[in-house]
C-alpha cells in the first residue's frame, strides 16, 4: 500500500507541475509580476532593496535567482532610481527591465515563473509528509490531491507573487511550531525557529504568526498542566525556549536583510523612509524605524519593519474594487465567503460539507459531553485544534478587514481545511478492525469490513476525486479565471473581479487572436487594458490605447477591454466612490462581446 501511495504521490506531483508549467506559457505578465521581478533582479544584482520594500525580499530573490544568468540589460543611471517616489521605481524599473532596455521579456517571465513552480511542488511534498506523519499515508495522499488539483493552488503557483510564499510560509511556520509544542527539545526549538525566520521573509502578514504562537503556546501548557494537577512549572522552560526560537528567527533576519542593503546608502535609505512614511498617523512606530535605520548595525532590521509599517497603512487604505455589482473601497464582510464559495471546485465544498456532517455525528453520538471530555479531545487533538483556530481567526481577521482584492489573501488556510477534511473522509472509509480473527466467521467478517464494506465509499470519493481532477483539466489553461459551476467560467468577472479573474494575463492571447483570426487583418484595434503586459511590445502600432471618456471608437472598429476595468466602470458606486458618466462605458451598454482573448479581455464590434 505504502509503495503504491508514493506512486500516485510523484503522479500528482508531475501533472501539478505539468498544468502549472504548460498553462503559463501563454500568460503574460500579470499586474503584480512587473514590480516583483524587477525588484528581485535588482536585490540580487546590486544588493540594493530601495524597490517594492512592501514584501519581503526572499520570494523575489528566488525568482530572480535564474535571471542573473541571462546577461540582461538594466541601468541604475535612469532617474527612477533615485526618484522620491518610491511606490513608482518599481513600476519603472520593472517595465524597463522586460520591455524598455532590448530584453526578451518572455524569456525573463519564464525563468522567474519557474523557481515558484518548484516550491508549489516542494510544498505539496511537505504537505503529504506532514500529513502522513500525523493521519497515515492515505489522509497525505487526499490531502496532496486536494492541493494539487485546486485552481485556486493552480492559479496562483505560477506567478511571481507572494501568496503562494505566504501559504507557504504559514504552513513551515505552524507545522514546526506544533511539532515544537508536542516535544520541546532544542533540535525542535531551532527547526522552528529556522522556519520562523523564512516564514517572516517570504510576506509581511506572516506577522500573524507571533499572536498565533502566543494563543496557541497558551493553550498547550493550561492543557498539559491540567494532566498534572495543575502544575505550571514547566512553563518556563517553555517560554524560554519560545523566546530563543524568536531571537533565531530575528538573526535570520537581520542576517538576510544585510545583504539586501550592503550597496543602499544609508541617507539614501533615510530619505525613502522618510517620504513614504510621511502620512503615517502613528509618529512613535515611524521613530522606532528611523532609529534603526540611522544605526549602522540595525538598519537592515529597519528596511525589514519599513515595510511592515507599509502593510499596515496599506491595509488601512483599503483597496477600490467590484463585488457583485458593487465598487467600494471599503471592503465587503461577504467578500472572502462569497469568493470562497464560487472559486473553489463544488466537488470539494460536498467533501467539506460531507466532513463536518461526519465530524458533527461523531460528537452527537458521543456517550459523555462535558468539559473534561472537551479539555481531552484538545489534548489529544491539539493539531486538529491548532488547525480550526487559526483558519477561524484568520478568515474572521480577513472579512473584517477593508482590503479585498481577491481570495488568494485566504489561501493560507487551504492546507489546513484540507487536511481536516481529509482525516475525517480517511476515518470514515477505513474503521478501526482487529488485525487477527478467531475463527472462519470472525475471517469472513474481517474481508467483508476491509474489503467490501468499505467500497461503496471509495466510489464517492472515487467520483468526487474525479469531479476535482475533471474541473481542474477542463479549466486549462484560464486557472486564475476559473468559477465553478454555480457562476462559470465566462461569467466570473460579473461577480468578483481583479486577480480572482483578470490581472492581465490575456495580453499574449490577445495578440495571437489578431495575428490569426480574419476579422482583424490590417485592422487596428482599440485597447483598454489592465495588467503588467505591454500592449505596445506585443501588439506594435495595430492598437490605440483608448478608454470611455474618449468615446466610442469609429463604427465599425474592434474594441477590447479587460474585464477587471469594465466591470469597475460600470459598477454601482458606494461609500463614497465616484465615478463620472464619461468614465462608465455607457456606449457599451446592452452590447455583447463580439469575442474574447482567453477569458479576460473582452472584445466588441462598435456598430
Amino acid at each position: 500500500m505504502k509503495k503504491r501511495i508514493n506512486v500516485f504521490t510523484l503522479l500528482i506531483l508531475g501533472t501539478m507541475f505539468f498544468l502549472l508549467f504548460a498553462s503559463s506559457l501563454n500568460d503574460s505578465a500579470t499586474f503584480d509580476e512587473v514590480a516583483h521581478i524587477g525588484a528581485g533582479y535588482t536585490y540580487l544584482k546590486y544588493r540594493d532593496s530601495r524597490l517594492n520594500p512592501e514584501h519581503p525580499p526572499l520570494m523575489k530573490d528566488l525568482a530572480a535567482l535564474p535571471l542573473m544568468f541571462l546577461n540582461l540589460k538594466f541601468d541604475i543611471n535612469h532617474p527612477f532610481w533615485n526618484s522620491e517616489n518610491i511606490n513608482d521605481r518599481q513600476w519603472t524599473a520593472g517595465n524597463l527591465l522586460l520591455y524598455g532596455l532590448g530584453n526578451d521579456p518572455d524569456k525573463i517571465i519564464f525563468w522567474a515563473r519557474l523557481p515558484i513552480m518548484l516550491l508549489a511542488l516542494f510544498f505539496g511534498w511537505l504537505l503529504y509528509r506532514w500529513a502522513s506523519s500525523l493521519y497515515g499515508e492515505r489522509v497525505g495522499f487526499i490531502v496532496l490531491f486536494l492541493y494539487a488539483f485546486s485552481p485556486t493552488f493552480l492559479a496562483h503557483s505560477r506567478y511571481v507573487t507572494t501568496d503562494l510564499a505566504a501559504a507557504f510560509g504559514f504552513f513551515i511556520g505552524l507545522a514546526s511550531f506544533l511539532r515544537f509544542l508536542l516535544r520541546p527539545t532544542l533540535k525542535r526549538t531551532a527547526v522552528a525557529g529556522i522556519c520562523l525566520g523564512v516564514a517572516l521573509l517570504l510576506k509581511f502578514s506572516l506577522f500573524l504568526l507571533f499572536p498565533i504562537y502566543a494563543g496557541l503556546a497558551i493553550l498547550w501548557i493550561f492543557l498539559e498542566a491540567r494532566e498534572n494537577s495543575y502544575d505550571f512549572k514547566f512553563a518556563w522552560a517553555l517560554a524560554w525556549k519560545i523566546i530563543l526560537l524568536g531571537i533565531i528567527a530575528l538573526l535570520i533576519i537581520w542576517v538576510f536583510y544585510i545583504y539586501h542593503v550592503w550597496n543602499y546608502p544609508q541617507t539614501e535609505q533615510l530619505r525613502d523612509e522618510t517620504w513614504v512614511m510621511s502620512t503615517f498617523g502613528k509618529r512613535y512606530l515611524v521613530d522606532i524605524d528611523t532609529f534603526l535605520i540611522r544605526n549602522k548595525y540595525t538598519r537592515p532590521l529597519g528596511q525589514y519593519y519599513l515595510g511592515l509599517l507599509m502593510v499596515i497603512q496599506r491595509a488601512q487604505g483599503g483597496n477600490t474594487t467590484y463585488f457583485l455589482g458593487e465598487v467600494s473601497a471599503s471592503g465587503w464582510p461577504s467578500y472572502f465567503p462569497t469568493a470562497y464559495l464560487i472559486k473553489e471546485t463544488i466537488a470539494f465544498h460536498v467533501l467539506t460539507l460531507f466532513a463536518l456532517f461526519l465530524s458533527l455525528r461523531r460528537i452527537k453520538s458521543s456517550k459523555e459531553k462535558n468539559v473534561g471530555v472537551l479539555l481531552d479531545w484538545m489534548k489529544g487533538n491539539f493539531v486538529l485544534l491548532a488547525c480550526i483556530l487559526f483558519i477561524s481567526v484568520y478568515w474572521i481577521y480577513s472579512m473584517k478587514g477593508i482590503l479585498n482584492i481577491g481570495i488568494r489573501h485566504v489561501l493560507p488556510t487551504f492546507p489546513f481545511i484540507y487536511l481536516l477534511v481529509a482525516r475525517e473522509l480517511a476515518a470514515w472509509i477505513y474503521r478501526p478492525t482487529a488485525d487477527s480473527s478467531q475463527g472462519f466467521k470472525e475471517w469472513l467478517n474481517l474481508i467483508y469490513e476491509r474489503v467490501f464494506e468499505p467500497m461503496p465509499k471509495i466510489i464517492f470519493l472515487t467520483l468526487m476525486f474525479f469531479w476535482i481532477f475533471g474541473s481542474a483539466i477542463l479549466a486549462y489553461p484560464y486557472y486564475l479565471s476559473y468559477y465553478n459551476e454555480f457562476v462559470g467560467i465566462d461569467n466570473g468577472y460579473k461577480y468578483i473581479g481583479d486577480s480572482n479573474y483578470d490581472w492581465g494575463q490575456d495580453l499574449k492571447r490577445l495578440r495571437d487572436l489578431i495575428q490569426n483570426n480574419p476579422d482583424f487583418a490590417g485592422r487596428k484595434i482599440y485597447l483598454n487594458y489592465f495588467g503588467g503586459g505591454s500592449p505596445s511590445y506585443y501588439l506594435g502600432g495595430q492598437y490605440e490605447d483608448w478608454w470611455s471618456a474618449k468615446g466610442a471608437p469609429p463604427s465599425g472598429s474592434y474594441f477590447a477591454v479587460s474585464s477587471t476595468l469594465l466591470a469597475g466602470a460600470q459598477g454601482r458606486p458606494t461609500k463614497g466612490i465616484v465615478i463620472k458618466p464619461e468614465d462608465s462605458y455607457g456606449w457599451l451598454l446592452g452590447q455583447k462581446p463580439f469575442t474574447r482573448a482567453g477569458k479576460s479581455i473582452l472584445i466588441y464590434k462598435i456598430p
